[in-house]
């Protein structure tokens, strides 16, 4: 394994640790002590108190698990409907692949970040409105992946041996089509994932998204924002996992824009 992967490996589990074992570790997170507001970090407080009394490292781990959740629940769908409708439309072809098509150059034609923004908006503080969002738009990437390598699979010598051997569509799907194209498949999840979580920040950052109390990232540095000077630590921790998720998960994913426009083996 590389350096960069495994530090990447090691952050990620850092941060899964963080949103996972703060619920056993420290009280409610939606606990306020407006006599210990904006305390600074110290031993009772490893990462201080908002200005609600509120502390910060629980309120962290909430919202970690919150941006997360949704990131990774909504790449998982991308993947599986991205993928199924590419293998389907480059399997039956015709009038099945234009219309998919023609979809997915319609969704693409906007930013994924307005198309998550308008439907977040429609029903605020929702989160079956940043997950629909975050679906819609990352599902085209795979699907265009999945299109373009079944297209050429479907043509090449593998296939058509296996046709005469007697073989039938699922064995095909899945030892020609899926398995070869899987580790490109599951770096664009990682890139998807990264992205979401970007996404959930920057809505939550300008109050589109999850509403108080709930502890989301970007809805996080909003709540710090006004006490920047007197707490700088407030801003710092959300802003640094945030850094910390997305600096991790691009270095994994790295090398996958090349594989999947070169066709580098994954």
């Amino acid at each position: 394994m590389k350096p960069t992967s495994f530090i990447s490996l090691a952050l990620l589990g850092l941060v899964a640790a963080t949103a996972v074992l703060t619920p056993f570790l420290a009280p409610d997170p939606h606990t306020q002590d407006l006599m210990a507001s904006l305390q600074a970090p110290g031993a009772t407080h490893w990462l201080g108190t908002d200005h609600l009394g509120r502390d910060q490292l629980v309120r962290l781990g909430e919202g970690l698990r919150t941006s997360l959740g949704l990131a990774l629940a909504s790449a998982g769908l991308a993947v599986a409907l991205g993928s199924a409708l590419g293998l389907l439309a480059a399997a039956r072809g015709g009038w099945v692949d234009r219309a998919a098509s023609v979809v997915a150059d319609a969704v693409a034609s906007i930013p994924g970040l307005l198309w998550v923004l308008l439907i977040a908006a429609m029903a605020p503080g929702q989160k079956w409105a940043l997950y629909s969002g975050l679906v819609l738009t990352a599902w085209v990437e795979f699907f265009r992946l999945m299109r373009s390598h079944t297209r050429s699979a479907l043509l090449g010598q593998p296939v058509q041996a296996a046709r005469l051997l007697g073989f039938g569509p699922a064995y095909i799907a899945w030892w020609h089509v899926l398995r070869p194209v899987a580790g490109v498949l599951a770096r664009l999840w990682a890139y998807a994932v990264a992205t979401a979580v970007l996404a959930i920040a920057a809505l939550g950052f300008i109050s589109v998204g999850l509403r108080p109390p709930q502890a989301e990232l970007g809805l996080m540095m909003t709540e710090a924002l006004p006490y920047y000077y007197e707490a700088p630590w407030l801003l710092a921790a959300p802003v640094v996992a945030l850094v910390l998720v997305i600096g991790a998960l691009q270095a994994l994913v790295g090398r996958a824009a090349d594989e999947v426009h070169h066709g580098v083996p994954a």
